[in-house]
Protein backbone atom coordinates (compact mmCIF):
# COMPACT_ATOMS: atom_id res chain seq x y z
CA UNK A 1 0.00 0.00 0.00
CA UNK A 2 2.74 2.25 1.12
CA UNK A 3 4.80 1.67 -2.36
CA UNK A 4 1.20 2.30 -4.19
CA UNK A 5 1.00 6.04 -2.34
CA UNK A 6 4.29 6.95 -2.75
CA UNK A 7 4.21 6.38 -7.25
CA UNK A 8 2.17 9.57 -7.61
CA UNK A 9 4.07 11.64 -5.18
CA UNK A 10 7.26 10.85 -7.54
CA UNK A 11 5.35 11.57 -10.79
CA UNK A 12 4.39 14.62 -9.44
CA UNK A 13 7.87 16.09 -8.29
CA UNK A 14 9.18 15.18 -11.66
CA UNK A 15 6.54 16.90 -14.03
CA UNK A 16 7.36 20.35 -12.87
CA UNK A 17 5.60 23.22 -13.82
CA UNK A 18 6.80 25.23 -16.74
CA UNK A 19 7.83 28.84 -15.40
CA UNK A 20 5.86 32.19 -16.48
CA UNK A 21 7.74 34.09 -19.30
CA UNK A 22 7.81 36.89 -16.86
CA UNK A 23 9.39 34.59 -14.24
CA UNK A 24 11.69 33.12 -17.14
CA UNK A 25 12.91 36.59 -18.72
CA UNK A 26 13.83 38.00 -14.96
CA UNK A 27 15.62 35.19 -13.92
CA UNK A 28 17.60 35.33 -17.58
CA UNK A 29 18.00 39.15 -16.46
CA UNK A 30 19.50 38.34 -13.37
CA UNK A 31 22.17 35.71 -14.30
CA UNK A 32 22.79 38.19 -16.75
CA UNK A 33 23.94 40.74 -14.67
CA UNK A 34 25.63 37.99 -12.24
CA UNK A 35 27.95 36.64 -14.90
CA UNK A 36 29.58 39.28 -15.76
CA UNK A 37 32.60 38.73 -13.34
CA UNK A 38 32.77 35.00 -14.42
CA UNK A 39 32.68 36.65 -18.14
CA UNK A 40 35.13 39.20 -17.45
CA UNK A 41 38.02 36.00 -15.75
CA UNK A 42 37.37 34.06 -19.49
CA UNK A 43 37.90 37.21 -21.21
CA UNK A 44 41.16 37.59 -19.32
CA UNK A 45 42.78 34.42 -20.43
CA UNK A 46 44.56 34.36 -23.67
CA UNK A 47 43.34 31.73 -25.98
CA UNK A 48 45.55 31.66 -29.59
CA UNK A 49 45.48 28.42 -30.24
CA UNK A 50 49.02 28.61 -31.65
CA UNK A 51 50.57 28.57 -27.85
CA UNK A 52 48.73 25.52 -26.61
CA UNK A 53 49.67 26.25 -22.95
CA UNK A 54 47.67 29.13 -23.27
CA UNK A 55 44.78 26.78 -23.89
CA UNK A 56 45.28 24.51 -21.30
CA UNK A 57 43.87 27.17 -19.21
CA UNK A 58 40.89 27.76 -20.57
CA UNK A 59 40.46 23.94 -20.97
CA UNK A 60 40.50 23.64 -17.25
CA UNK A 61 38.97 26.92 -16.36
CA UNK A 62 35.94 24.99 -18.40
CA UNK A 63 36.52 21.84 -16.98
CA UNK A 64 35.54 23.31 -13.47
CA UNK A 65 32.93 25.57 -14.74
CA UNK A 66 30.60 22.97 -15.90
CA UNK A 67 31.47 21.06 -13.13
CA UNK A 68 30.43 23.36 -10.94
CA UNK A 69 26.96 23.57 -13.01
CA UNK A 70 26.63 19.37 -12.68
CA UNK A 71 28.24 17.87 -15.99
CA UNK A 72 30.96 15.40 -15.76
CA UNK A 73 33.57 16.79 -18.47
CA UNK A 74 35.70 14.56 -20.54
CA UNK A 75 39.32 15.18 -22.06
CA UNK A 76 38.92 14.25 -26.45
CA UNK A 77 42.16 13.77 -26.94
CA UNK A 78 43.86 14.93 -30.63
CA UNK A 79 47.78 15.24 -31.78
CA UNK A 80 47.39 18.37 -30.55
CA UNK A 81 45.25 20.46 -28.05
CA UNK A 82 42.40 18.15 -26.64
CA UNK A 83 38.34 19.12 -27.17
CA UNK A 84 36.53 19.20 -24.31
CA UNK A 85 32.91 17.37 -23.63
CA UNK A 86 30.41 18.13 -21.02
CA UNK A 87 27.54 16.15 -20.59
CA UNK A 88 24.17 16.05 -18.10
CA UNK A 89 21.31 13.88 -17.92
CA UNK A 90 18.05 15.05 -17.23
CA UNK A 91 15.18 12.73 -15.62
CA UNK A 92 12.33 11.11 -17.99
CA UNK A 93 14.65 12.63 -20.75
CA UNK A 94 14.46 10.33 -23.83
CA UNK A 95 16.48 12.70 -26.29
CA UNK A 96 20.08 14.18 -26.67
CA UNK A 97 20.83 17.64 -27.76
CA UNK A 98 24.24 18.49 -29.12
CA UNK A 99 25.64 21.56 -28.71
CA UNK A 100 29.01 23.53 -30.01
CA UNK A 101 30.90 25.83 -28.43
CA UNK A 102 34.11 27.57 -29.87
CA UNK A 103 36.93 28.68 -26.65
CA UNK A 104 40.21 29.90 -28.94
CA UNK A 105 40.49 33.64 -30.80
CA UNK A 106 42.44 35.22 -33.58
CA UNK A 107 46.14 36.40 -32.75
CA UNK A 108 45.83 40.21 -31.89
CA UNK A 109 48.69 42.52 -32.16
CA UNK A 110 48.17 44.88 -28.91
CA UNK A 111 49.43 48.17 -30.44
CA UNK A 112 46.52 48.37 -32.69
CA UNK A 113 44.11 48.01 -29.48
CA UNK A 114 42.72 50.79 -27.86
CA UNK A 115 42.87 49.65 -24.37
CA UNK A 116 46.15 48.37 -22.14
CA UNK A 117 45.76 44.83 -23.62
CA UNK A 118 43.08 42.89 -25.63
CA UNK A 119 42.98 40.17 -22.27
CA UNK A 120 42.36 42.58 -19.89
CA UNK A 121 38.57 43.64 -20.53
CA UNK A 122 37.30 46.49 -20.38
CA UNK A 123 33.53 48.69 -20.51
CA UNK A 124 32.80 51.19 -22.77
CA UNK A 125 30.61 53.81 -23.60
CA UNK A 126 30.13 55.83 -27.21
CA UNK A 127 29.94 59.27 -27.12
CA UNK A 128 27.86 61.58 -29.33
CA UNK A 129 30.78 62.18 -31.77
CA UNK A 130 30.96 58.53 -31.94
CA UNK A 131 34.04 57.87 -30.20
CA UNK A 132 33.98 55.12 -27.20
CA UNK A 133 35.61 55.80 -23.74
CA UNK A 134 36.28 53.79 -21.33
CA UNK A 135 33.78 53.45 -18.02
CA UNK A 136 34.08 50.96 -14.74
CA UNK A 137 33.44 47.84 -15.36
CA UNK A 138 30.90 47.99 -12.04
CA UNK A 139 28.61 50.20 -13.83
CA UNK A 140 27.31 46.81 -15.31
CA UNK A 141 25.74 45.96 -11.76
CA UNK A 142 24.27 48.81 -11.14
CA UNK A 143 21.48 48.97 -14.33
CA UNK A 144 23.34 47.97 -17.31
CA UNK A 145 22.88 50.24 -21.12
CA UNK A 146 22.30 47.95 -23.44
CA UNK A 147 24.34 50.09 -26.25
CA UNK A 148 27.67 49.81 -24.01
CA UNK A 149 29.98 47.31 -25.31
CA UNK A 150 32.62 44.93 -23.89
CA UNK A 151 36.20 45.46 -26.04
CA UNK A 152 38.59 42.09 -25.77
CA UNK A 153 39.75 39.28 -27.30
CA UNK A 154 36.92 36.87 -28.29
CA UNK A 155 34.53 38.80 -26.59
CA UNK A 156 32.15 37.85 -29.56
CA UNK A 157 33.86 35.34 -31.26
CA UNK A 158 32.97 33.40 -28.81
CA UNK A 159 33.16 33.48 -25.61
CA UNK A 160 30.49 35.40 -25.43
CA UNK A 161 27.92 32.99 -25.97
CA UNK A 162 29.60 30.89 -23.77
CA UNK A 163 29.70 32.57 -20.88
CA UNK A 164 26.01 33.54 -21.66
CA UNK A 165 25.19 29.65 -21.88
CA UNK A 166 26.78 29.34 -18.50
CA UNK A 167 24.73 32.17 -17.15
CA UNK A 168 21.49 30.79 -18.85
CA UNK A 169 22.27 27.12 -17.15
CA UNK A 170 22.19 29.12 -13.56
CA UNK A 171 19.09 30.53 -14.81
CA UNK A 172 17.57 27.26 -15.12
CA UNK A 173 18.40 26.40 -11.64
CA UNK A 174 16.75 29.18 -10.56
CA UNK A 175 13.98 28.32 -11.81
CA UNK A 176 13.89 24.57 -10.61
CA UNK A 177 13.72 23.60 -13.88
CA UNK A 178 15.07 21.22 -16.58
CA UNK A 179 15.06 20.58 -20.13
CA UNK A 180 13.34 17.37 -20.77
CA UNK A 181 16.22 16.15 -22.87
CA UNK A 182 20.05 15.41 -22.43
CA UNK A 183 23.12 17.63 -22.73
CA UNK A 184 26.45 17.51 -24.62
CA UNK A 185 28.57 20.01 -24.94
CA UNK A 186 31.45 19.86 -27.39
CA UNK A 187 33.61 22.41 -26.80
CA UNK A 188 36.93 23.21 -29.63
CA UNK A 189 39.71 24.79 -28.71
CA UNK A 190 41.18 25.39 -32.52
CA UNK A 191 38.61 26.43 -34.39
CA UNK A 192 40.09 29.65 -35.55
CA UNK A 193 42.91 27.21 -36.96
CA UNK A 194 40.11 25.54 -39.05
CA UNK A 195 39.84 22.91 -36.75
CA UNK A 196 42.38 20.59 -38.29
CA UNK A 197 41.85 17.39 -35.95
CA UNK A 198 38.05 17.92 -35.18
CA UNK A 199 37.05 15.73 -38.38
CA UNK A 200 38.94 12.12 -37.09
CA UNK A 201 38.30 13.29 -33.40
CA UNK A 202 34.20 13.05 -34.22
CA UNK A 203 35.05 9.68 -36.25
CA UNK A 204 36.99 8.70 -32.89
CA UNK A 205 34.23 9.35 -30.45
CA UNK A 206 31.60 8.68 -32.62
CA UNK A 207 29.87 7.16 -29.49
CA UNK A 208 30.80 9.49 -26.89
CA UNK A 209 28.69 12.57 -28.82
CA UNK A 210 26.71 10.84 -30.60
CA UNK A 211 22.99 12.86 -29.99
CA UNK A 212 19.45 13.61 -32.22
CA UNK A 213 20.17 17.15 -32.82
CA UNK A 214 22.97 19.96 -32.40
CA UNK A 215 22.85 23.62 -32.11
CA UNK A 216 25.83 25.24 -32.73
CA UNK A 217 26.16 29.12 -30.10
CA UNK A 218 28.49 30.92 -32.51
CA UNK A 219 28.10 33.43 -34.72
CA UNK A 220 27.03 37.40 -35.15
CA UNK A 221 23.64 37.96 -36.10
CA UNK A 222 21.41 38.84 -38.78
CA UNK A 223 23.17 42.76 -40.26
CA UNK A 224 19.28 44.16 -38.42
CA UNK A 225 20.59 42.39 -34.91
CA UNK A 226 16.99 40.76 -34.90
CA UNK A 227 16.89 37.14 -33.25
CA UNK A 228 18.60 35.03 -35.63
CA UNK A 229 18.65 31.36 -36.67
CA UNK A 230 21.01 29.85 -39.17
CA UNK A 231 20.05 26.92 -41.18
CA UNK A 232 23.92 26.47 -42.82
CA UNK A 233 27.25 27.45 -43.62
CA UNK A 234 30.03 27.44 -45.63
CA UNK A 235 33.20 24.49 -46.04
CA UNK A 236 36.76 26.70 -46.28
CA UNK A 237 39.49 25.50 -48.38
CA UNK A 238 42.61 27.37 -48.06
CA UNK A 239 45.35 27.83 -51.05
CA UNK A 240 48.73 29.06 -51.26
CA UNK A 241 49.76 30.08 -54.94
CA UNK A 242 53.47 31.16 -55.61
CA UNK A 243 55.10 32.43 -58.73
CA UNK A 244 58.82 32.16 -59.06
CA UNK A 245 61.41 34.67 -60.68
CA UNK A 246 64.71 35.14 -60.59
CA UNK A 247 66.78 32.83 -58.39
CA UNK A 248 67.01 35.66 -55.73
CA UNK A 249 65.86 39.29 -55.79
CA UNK A 250 67.72 41.62 -58.44
CA UNK A 251 67.98 45.21 -58.88
CA UNK A 252 64.99 46.46 -60.94
CA UNK A 253 67.43 49.38 -62.52
CA UNK A 254 70.09 46.58 -64.14
CA UNK A 255 67.94 43.68 -64.92
CA UNK A 256 64.08 45.27 -65.16
CA UNK A 257 62.54 45.02 -68.87
CA UNK A 258 65.08 41.60 -69.58
CA UNK A 259 63.71 39.57 -65.67
CA UNK A 260 60.24 38.90 -65.36
CA UNK A 261 58.65 40.02 -62.45
CA UNK A 262 56.81 37.30 -60.68
CA UNK A 263 54.48 39.42 -58.76
CA UNK A 264 53.25 40.95 -62.10
CA UNK A 265 52.46 37.56 -63.45
CA UNK A 266 50.82 36.56 -60.05
CA UNK A 267 48.93 39.54 -60.47
CA UNK A 268 47.80 38.38 -64.05
CA UNK A 269 47.10 35.38 -63.26
CA UNK A 270 44.86 36.33 -60.30
CA UNK A 271 43.39 38.77 -62.28
CA UNK A 272 42.43 35.74 -65.03
CA UNK A 273 40.08 34.02 -62.67
CA UNK A 274 37.39 37.05 -62.23
CA UNK A 275 35.88 39.20 -64.80
CA UNK A 276 35.03 43.03 -63.66
CA UNK A 277 31.79 41.82 -61.95
CA UNK A 278 33.54 39.93 -59.76
CA UNK A 279 32.64 36.51 -60.79
CA UNK A 280 35.12 33.14 -61.20
CA UNK A 281 35.80 32.85 -65.11
CA UNK A 282 37.14 29.58 -64.52
CA UNK A 283 33.92 26.86 -66.65
CA UNK A 284 32.72 24.85 -64.19
CA UNK A 285 33.28 26.97 -61.32
CA UNK A 286 29.43 27.63 -60.15
CA UNK A 287 27.94 24.05 -62.07
CA UNK A 288 25.66 22.46 -59.31
CA UNK A 289 24.59 25.63 -58.16
CA UNK A 290 20.66 26.20 -58.68
CA UNK A 291 18.42 28.09 -56.82
CA UNK A 292 14.63 27.47 -57.24
CA UNK A 293 12.05 30.00 -57.32
CA UNK A 294 10.67 28.54 -54.20
CA UNK A 295 14.11 29.30 -52.82
CA UNK A 296 14.57 32.86 -54.22
CA UNK A 297 11.57 33.81 -52.51
CA UNK A 298 12.46 31.95 -49.15
CA UNK A 299 15.94 34.48 -49.32
CA UNK A 300 13.58 37.52 -50.38
CA UNK A 301 12.02 37.07 -46.83
CA UNK A 302 15.22 37.93 -45.05
CA UNK A 303 15.30 41.88 -43.84
CA UNK A 304 18.44 43.04 -45.16
CA UNK A 305 18.92 46.83 -46.07
CA UNK A 306 21.34 46.75 -49.05
CA UNK A 307 21.79 50.37 -48.79
CA UNK A 308 22.95 49.65 -45.06
CA UNK A 309 25.07 46.84 -45.83
CA UNK A 310 26.76 48.34 -48.79
CA UNK A 311 26.77 52.02 -46.38
CA UNK A 312 28.50 49.79 -43.51
CA UNK A 313 31.12 47.96 -46.17
CA UNK A 314 32.08 51.58 -47.18
CA UNK A 315 31.43 50.40 -50.89
CA UNK A 316 28.78 52.02 -53.30
CA UNK A 317 28.16 48.84 -55.70
CA UNK A 318 28.87 44.71 -55.07
CA UNK A 319 29.94 42.46 -57.13
CA UNK A 320 27.29 41.05 -59.33
CA UNK A 321 26.95 36.82 -57.93
CA UNK A 322 23.43 36.66 -57.52
CA UNK A 323 20.30 39.04 -57.46
CA UNK A 324 20.43 40.19 -53.96
CA UNK A 325 23.25 39.79 -50.53
CA UNK A 326 21.07 36.37 -49.60
CA UNK A 327 21.82 34.88 -53.18
CA UNK A 328 25.15 36.17 -53.51
CA UNK A 329 26.14 33.82 -50.36
CA UNK A 330 24.45 30.64 -52.24
CA UNK A 331 27.56 30.48 -54.31
CA UNK A 332 30.94 29.32 -53.73
CA UNK A 333 33.49 32.12 -53.46
CA UNK A 334 37.18 33.14 -54.52
CA UNK A 335 38.93 35.27 -52.05
CA UNK A 336 42.56 36.54 -52.16
CA UNK A 337 42.90 36.55 -48.74
CA UNK A 338 46.83 37.80 -48.31
CA UNK A 339 49.68 38.70 -51.12
CA UNK A 340 53.57 38.89 -50.93
CA UNK A 341 56.39 39.93 -52.52
CA UNK A 342 58.55 41.73 -50.75
CA UNK A 343 58.64 45.30 -49.36
CA UNK A 344 56.04 47.98 -49.31
CA UNK A 345 56.55 51.37 -47.67
CA UNK A 346 59.23 53.26 -45.83
CA UNK A 347 61.24 49.84 -46.84
CA UNK A 348 60.25 49.55 -50.30
CA UNK A 349 63.66 48.82 -52.14
CA UNK A 350 64.03 48.99 -56.16
CA UNK A 351 64.03 45.50 -56.81
CA UNK A 352 62.68 42.47 -58.50
CA UNK A 353 61.06 39.94 -56.41
CA UNK A 354 62.00 35.95 -56.36
CA UNK A 355 58.84 34.90 -55.94
CA UNK A 356 54.92 36.40 -55.55
CA UNK A 357 52.57 34.67 -52.65
CA UNK A 358 48.92 34.57 -52.74
CA UNK A 359 47.23 33.11 -49.82
CA UNK A 360 43.22 32.26 -51.10
CA UNK A 361 40.30 30.70 -49.44
CA UNK A 362 37.34 29.00 -51.06
CA UNK A 363 34.36 29.00 -49.56
CA UNK A 364 32.25 25.71 -50.31
CA UNK A 365 28.77 25.34 -50.26
CA UNK A 366 26.87 21.92 -50.48
CA UNK A 367 26.54 21.81 -54.12
CA UNK A 368 29.96 22.16 -54.58
CA UNK A 369 33.32 19.67 -53.34
CA UNK A 370 36.82 21.36 -52.59
CA UNK A 371 38.52 18.87 -54.66
CA UNK A 372 36.46 19.68 -57.48
CA UNK A 373 37.16 23.73 -57.68
CA UNK A 374 41.21 22.97 -56.43
CA UNK A 375 41.35 20.83 -59.53
CA UNK A 376 39.87 23.61 -61.44
CA UNK A 377 41.70 26.47 -60.13
CA UNK A 378 45.10 24.24 -60.85
CA UNK A 379 43.62 23.15 -64.54
CA UNK A 380 43.48 27.23 -65.01
CA UNK A 381 46.91 27.96 -63.73
CA UNK A 382 48.35 25.27 -66.25
CA UNK A 383 46.43 26.76 -69.16
CA UNK A 384 47.93 29.97 -68.36
CA UNK A 385 51.06 28.33 -69.32
CA UNK A 386 52.65 27.41 -65.85
CA UNK A 387 54.61 24.40 -64.61
CA UNK A 388 53.73 23.20 -61.44
CA UNK A 389 56.42 22.80 -59.08
CA UNK A 390 56.04 20.52 -56.05
CA UNK A 391 58.00 23.32 -54.20
CA UNK A 392 60.99 25.71 -54.64
CA UNK A 393 62.15 25.08 -58.31
CA UNK A 394 65.20 23.18 -59.14
CA UNK A 395 67.79 24.24 -61.67
CA UNK A 396 66.97 22.17 -64.29
CA UNK A 397 63.08 23.00 -63.94
CA UNK A 398 64.61 26.73 -64.39
CA UNK A 399 66.43 26.24 -67.31
CA UNK A 400 63.24 24.16 -69.13
CA UNK A 401 60.27 25.99 -67.86
CA UNK A 402 59.92 29.83 -68.32
CA UNK A 403 56.58 30.42 -66.13
CA UNK A 404 56.94 28.54 -62.37
CA UNK A 405 54.70 28.13 -60.10
CA UNK A 406 53.34 25.76 -57.37
CA UNK A 407 50.51 25.15 -55.73
CA UNK A 408 49.20 23.83 -52.33
CA UNK A 409 46.04 23.85 -51.00
CA UNK A 410 43.97 22.14 -47.46
CA UNK A 411 40.21 21.44 -47.07
CA UNK A 412 39.48 22.42 -43.17
CA UNK A 413 35.72 21.29 -43.33
CA UNK A 414 32.92 21.10 -45.97
CA UNK A 415 29.75 23.33 -45.57
CA UNK A 416 26.35 22.13 -44.12
CA UNK A 417 22.61 23.44 -44.71
CA UNK A 418 19.46 21.73 -42.81
CA UNK A 419 15.84 22.68 -43.78
CA UNK A 420 13.88 25.00 -42.57
CA UNK A 421 11.01 22.94 -41.95
CA UNK A 422 13.15 20.23 -39.93
CA UNK A 423 11.66 19.58 -36.16
CA UNK A 424 15.72 21.36 -35.18
CA UNK A 425 14.11 24.42 -37.10
CA UNK A 426 11.11 24.31 -35.67
CA UNK A 427 12.12 24.08 -32.13
CA UNK A 428 14.68 26.60 -32.35
CA UNK A 429 11.79 28.94 -33.63
CA UNK A 430 9.43 28.24 -31.14
CA UNK A 431 11.98 28.61 -28.11
CA UNK A 432 12.87 32.16 -29.68
CA UNK A 433 9.49 33.36 -30.76
CA UNK A 434 8.37 32.36 -26.97
CA UNK A 435 11.32 34.68 -25.75
CA UNK A 436 10.78 37.98 -28.02
CA UNK A 437 7.64 37.35 -29.11
CA UNK A 438 7.93 36.51 -32.66
CA UNK A 439 9.34 34.32 -35.05
CA UNK A 440 13.54 34.77 -35.89
CA UNK A 441 15.21 35.60 -38.87
CA UNK A 442 16.07 32.75 -40.30
CA UNK A 443 19.25 32.76 -42.67
CA UNK A 444 19.63 29.47 -45.41
CA UNK A 445 23.23 29.94 -45.40
CA UNK A 446 25.80 32.07 -43.64
CA UNK A 447 29.10 32.99 -45.29
CA UNK A 448 31.22 32.33 -42.73
CA UNK A 449 32.38 28.87 -42.26
CA UNK A 450 31.94 26.67 -38.89
CA UNK A 451 33.00 23.11 -38.56
CA UNK A 452 30.19 21.28 -38.01
CA UNK A 453 29.67 19.08 -41.30
CA UNK A 454 32.27 16.90 -39.39
CA UNK A 455 29.01 16.32 -36.79
CA UNK A 456 26.63 16.74 -39.12
CA UNK A 457 27.90 13.96 -41.55
CA UNK A 458 29.59 11.17 -38.98
CA UNK A 459 27.08 11.47 -36.22
CA UNK A 460 23.92 11.84 -38.86
CA UNK A 461 22.21 14.62 -36.91
CA UNK A 462 20.57 18.34 -38.18
CA UNK A 463 22.38 21.35 -36.97
CA UNK A 464 20.76 24.52 -36.70
CA UNK A 465 23.16 27.69 -35.74
CA UNK A 466 22.01 30.03 -33.03
CA UNK A 467 23.87 33.20 -33.22
CA UNK A 468 23.59 36.05 -30.81
CA UNK A 469 26.45 38.62 -31.28
CA UNK A 470 26.27 41.97 -32.53
CA UNK A 471 27.25 42.01 -36.66
CA UNK A 472 29.49 45.27 -35.92
CA UNK A 473 31.77 43.56 -33.36
CA UNK A 474 35.09 43.38 -35.17
CA UNK A 475 35.63 39.51 -35.02
CA UNK A 476 39.10 38.53 -35.98
CA UNK A 477 40.43 41.99 -36.34
CA UNK A 478 41.63 44.88 -33.34
CA UNK A 479 39.21 45.92 -30.67
CA UNK A 480 36.54 43.15 -30.92
CA UNK A 481 33.71 43.78 -28.90
CA UNK A 482 29.97 42.55 -27.88
CA UNK A 483 27.43 45.08 -27.39
CA UNK A 484 25.78 44.15 -23.46
CA UNK A 485 22.54 44.11 -24.88
CA UNK A 486 23.20 41.26 -27.49
CA UNK A 487 25.10 39.59 -24.20
CA UNK A 488 21.88 39.57 -22.06
CA UNK A 489 19.73 38.66 -25.18
CA UNK A 490 21.84 35.65 -25.83
CA UNK A 491 21.04 34.66 -21.90
CA UNK A 492 17.87 34.95 -22.42
CA UNK A 493 17.29 32.94 -25.82
CA UNK A 494 19.82 30.09 -24.89
CA UNK A 495 17.47 30.37 -21.10
CA UNK A 496 14.12 29.73 -23.32
CA UNK A 497 16.09 26.92 -25.14
CA UNK A 498 16.79 24.88 -22.52
CA UNK A 499 12.79 25.08 -21.29
CA UNK A 500 11.68 24.58 -25.08
CA UNK A 501 10.18 20.84 -24.86
CA UNK A 502 11.42 18.73 -27.72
Amino acid sequence: MRFLVLIPAVMCASLQAQPGKAQTDKAAERHTVQSFRLFYELLSLPNDAHYPADIEKNVQWCEQAFAKRGFTTRRLTTPSVPLLLASRSFRNAAKTVLIYLQLDGQPVDPSKWNQESPWKPVLKEQDKQGNWHIIPWEKLHEGYNPDWRIFARSASDAKGPVAAFLAALDALKELNAEPNYNLKVIMDFEEELGSPHLPDAVNQYRKELAADRMIILDGPRHFSNLPTLSFGARGICEMTLTVYGPRRPVHSGNYGNYTPNPAMRLAQLLASMKDADGRVTIPGFYDGVTLTPEEKAILKQVPDDEHAIRNFLGIAQPDKIGENFQESLQYPTLNIRGLNALYVGQEARTLIPNNAVAEIDIRLVPSSHAERLAGLIINHIKQQGYYLTEAEPTEEERAQHPRLASVSYRVSYGPFQTPFDSETGKWLTRALNRAFGKDPVRIRMTGGSIPVSPFVNALNIPAVAVPTVNPDNNQHAENENIRVGNYAEAVKSFLYILLEKL
